[in-house]
């Protein structure tokens, strides 16, 4: 890494620690010029905006969490759970909540588009290699597999939005990835268990 790239991923990852400990909204430009102890037009020499810096900084944490996707791709479980698995590590921890928080607000809502894109764009081929290995094995029965998993994450990028995971979302959702990929009822059934809920009353 080059020492203009390392000094700028420094930057990141200040911004990122304060982003995590202030709040977004709640940190300026010269809280992150004075963490990082330099100048401010050495900050806009990488960064022409804070809303870049945030960009950026939810740039870094998806390279994390791609990452950590990968990882699962060769872990002892079956397709299902590399499947959900995969899916869990693609979303934020809850210390950086309050980052993606700030995608939330009106005037990021063309950055958030822009950042879940380049998300689907990022995971699809990862999810899509595990589908095409459960349809080999016999687990599910479909076509078009990346069109399908890009409709999954846009679907579980909703239903996370909202907030409050409820039995019937999840209900809907292990509903949903049976039918999409082909699988038979209750294949994802563990799903329930896995967020620590009995099945609906």
């Amino acid at each position: 890494m080059k020492k203009g790239e390392r000094r700028k991923l420094e930057l990141l990852q200040i911004a990122y620690k304060l982003f995590i400990t202030k709040g977004y909204e709640n940190t300026s430009v010269d809280d992150i010029i004075e963490a990082a102890g330099i100048a401010k037009g050495t900050y806009y020499y990488y960064f022409e905006s804070k809303e870049q810096t945030l960009e950026e900084v939810i740039g870094m944490m998806i390279d994390q969490e791609t990452e950590a996707a990968k990882q699962v791709l060769t872990a002892p479980i079956s397709v299902p759970e590399k499947i959900i698995g995969i899916i869990a590590s693609i979303h934020p921890s809850a210390e950086e909540q309050s980052i993606e928080g700030a995608l939330m607000q009106p005037e990021n809502v063309l950055m958030h588009n822009k950042i879940k894109k380049k998300l689907v764009e990022k995971v699809t081929p990862l999810l899509a290699e595990v589908a095409e290995e459960g349809v080999r094995e016999g687990i599910f029965q479909c076509d078009n597999i990346p069109e399908r998993i890009k409709l999954l994450l846009i679907a579980c990028n909703e239903f996370l939005d909202e907030g409050e995971v409820t039995p019937a979302i999840i209900a809907v959702f292990i509903d949903m990835c049976e039918k999409l990929l082909g699988a038979k009822p209750g294949t994802m059934e563990f799903v329930r268990m896995l967020i620590g809920r009995g099945p609906e009353q």
